[in-house]
């Protein structure tokens, strides 16, 4: 008999379909926010952001855009301390993955009292006695977060924060860590630049791939993860064809809020996810682009061992496995599909691997990981 637990992330709403100009104001306004602080990236801060801000008026008190690839620690400090400057009441990050994780940790930051990065330490997930109480934070200025990519980090209690001296991501939890509602609107991702569109959403396609390929079943995360990577599958097409479309990315943007709300259960993700961490926290990756190149030699690593949820992927997705339906979609959106295409040679693999070895992604692999040679072979059968 199964057993388990899923667990919701702790959000307000998710709202969808409307302007997001429109929906943050009444949110602000039923809060009671008053002095809205919008982080963001610096690609974005002279045009989409600048604009969101403009449009929000007097409710929006600063624009925060050093919020940079895979979140540096340094950017979220520097956040925090504009934060406390403006005195905000509400944080906005608009932006993709990078940008939402930092402005979760900010958030943790602002709770906690941090002022300086080494502060963060011992805040990080995995550490051992000395580790701070993390869940006893209690939480105070909360966010939105109106995504501009695929990566639906906005969806989960987690962040990913690199420590740049140490060349490494770190992860951080809490409770309330996910933003406390999600603005998804579409027309909010049509400056995106198609590469970053389709990469993460790739990234939402491993999302879905690793939990309907997990070796423990739960039911409701599967169901949810299946309908995402359809929905994933046919609105990346649709936008590829069309860049215009707003229903095929709204598509799309269901799709990666289904595939990754599988994640409450527990389960974890697998090894592309595990190895897709130390491609981007170590080696610069980004992050969606991990997916394009290890996901489909996972797949065809694993697949011994998964024959039967595999053929469901490739039911769904259409493909003569799950390995090539993934490959043929990568392909297909003009994404690199290999190691060698990102710059990754075969003289890294065996430091890629031991790396790899922590990541926990690694023990939840429908075809047991016993050793760095393992991630090895994945790593030739991703090597082009």
């Amino acid at each position: 008999m199964l057993t388990g637990a899923h667990r919701f992330p702790r959000q307000d709403q998710v709202t969808y379909g409307r302007p997001a100009t429109e929906a943050v104001r009444e949110l602000a306004t039923g809060w009671g926010a008053r002095r809205i602080l919008v982080t963001t990236t610096r690609s974005l801060a002279d045009g989409l952001a600048a604009q969101f801000a403009s449009a929000l008026g007097d409710l929006c008190v600063g624009v925060f855009p050093e919020l940079g690839a895979h979140s540096p620690r340094e950017g979220v400090l520097r956040g925090v301390s504009e934060a406390r400057r403006v005195d905000a009441d509400l944080l906005v990050a608009l932006g993709g993955g990078s940008v939402i994780d930092a402005t979760k940790v900010m958030q943790l930051c602002l709770w906690a009292g941090l002022e300086r990065v080494e502060e963060l330490d011992a805040y990080r997930s995995g550490r051992g006695a000395d580790r701070a109480d993390v869940a006893a934070v209690a939480p105070g200025v909360r966010m939105v977060a109106v995504p501009t990519t695929l990566s639906a980090a906005e969806f989960t209690p987690f962040a990913g924060v690199s420590d740049t001296s140490r060349r490494v991501k770190e992860g951080y939890t809490h409770p309330m860590l996910a933003p406390r509602a999600v603005v998804l609107d579409p027309a909010m991702t049509l400056s995106t630049p198609p590469q970053l569109w389709f990469s993460t959403g790739l990234k939402a396609v491993d999302h879905a791939v690793e939990q309907l390929c997990h070796p423990v079943r739960a039911p409701y995360a599967d169901a949810l993860a299946a309908d995402g990577l359809m929905r994933l599958a046919r609105g990346l097409a649709a936008s590829k064809a069309d860049p215009s479309s707003l229903e095929a990315r709204l598509d799309c943007q269901f799709g990666m809020w289904l595939a990754i709300s599988g994640s409450g259960s527990g389960r974890g993700m697998g090894p592309s996810h595990a190895i897709g961490h130390t491609l981007g926290g170590s080696y610069g990756v980004p992050h969606g682009i991990t997916s394009c190149v290890i996901l489909p030699a996972v797949l065809a690593w694993c697949a011994p061992a998964a024959g039967e949820r595999q053929a469901v992927i490739s039911a769904l997705m259409g493909g003569a496995s799950a390995a090539d339906a993934v490959r043929d979609l990568v392909w297909s959106l003009g994404l690199p599909g290999d190691l060698k295409s990102v710059g990754i040679g075969r003289e890294d693999f065996q430091a890629i691997a031991e790396h790899t070895m922590h990541d926990a992604g690694v023990r939840q692999s429908p075809r047991p990981i016993t050793g760095p040679q393992d991630i090895v072979e994945i790593l030739e059968l991703a090597a082009g």
